[in-house]
């Protein structure tokens, strides 16, 4: 299972953006969510999804605006779920906390814990993560315009179009913003992410009454 911690930042000079985000979140994830999201406290909410894709997803969109610090927990949960996030129980959410601990101080403030790992262990998946969110980091306001409409289904000749731009500045567009690269290397990544999830130990996880 995949658990993301995610805590608001500079909080104290912010309004509160957590119910804003819980509603995205939860239109954006839909069925794909084990549980729906939910605060856990305060400035902070947590989403539990058995999904590798939706929880990179969720993670990449989360940490745009770095208006989030984002932790991912991989890893077993006690079950029977529970009827909230906030009394769920396991070692993916002890992951998660500690990530989005660690996150709070990270680059792109995203981190990753994992309670076992697979192929590769869960430092070397959240490196290959990282380097997505570099790419994503470095993109220009122009870049995201363009991204934004193509992934809204629109051709690029429609984008050109609507932007009043010709086809060949919306190719530089992209070409600069390198996401023909991301776009190919997120199902890889949400791969790598099932692949440790399939490491982690479900012994890990306590039975109900046990001490």
């Amino acid at each position: 299972m995949f658990v993301l911690t995610v805590d608001q930042v500079d909080s104290r000079h912010q309004e509160d953006r957590v119910a804003a985000a819980i509603d995205r979140v939860r239109r954006d994830g839909g069925e794909r969510l084990a549980l729906p999201p939910d605060r856990s406290a305060g400035d902070e909410f947590q989403v539990l999804t058995a999904d590798a894709r939706t929880a990179l997803d969720l993670t990449l969109a989360l940490t745009r605006g770095r208006a989030w610090s984002v932790g991912l927990g991989v890893g077993p949960v006690r079950e029977p779920l529970p009827a909230s996030v906030r009394e769920a129980t396991g070692p993916a959410f002890i992951a998660a906390r500690e990530a989005v601990d660690a996150a709070k101080k990270a680059p792109h403030r995203f981190f990753l814990t994992a309670a076992g790992a697979g192929l590769l262990d869960g430092e070397s998946v959240r490196a290959l993560i990282e380097l997505v969110l570099a790419i994503r980091g470095r993109r220009s306001d122009e870049g995201w315009e363009v991204v934004d409409l193509l992934q809204d289904g629109r051709t690029q000749a429609a984008v050109a179009d609507q932007l009043g731009i010709t086809p060949q500045a919306v190719s530089l567009r992209l070409a600069a913003a390198q996401w023909r690269l991301e776009e190919a290397a997120v199902p890889a990544l949400a791969l790598l992410l099932e692949d440790l999830d399939r490491g982690a130990t479900p012994s890990a996880v306590p039975s109900p009454g046990a001490s």
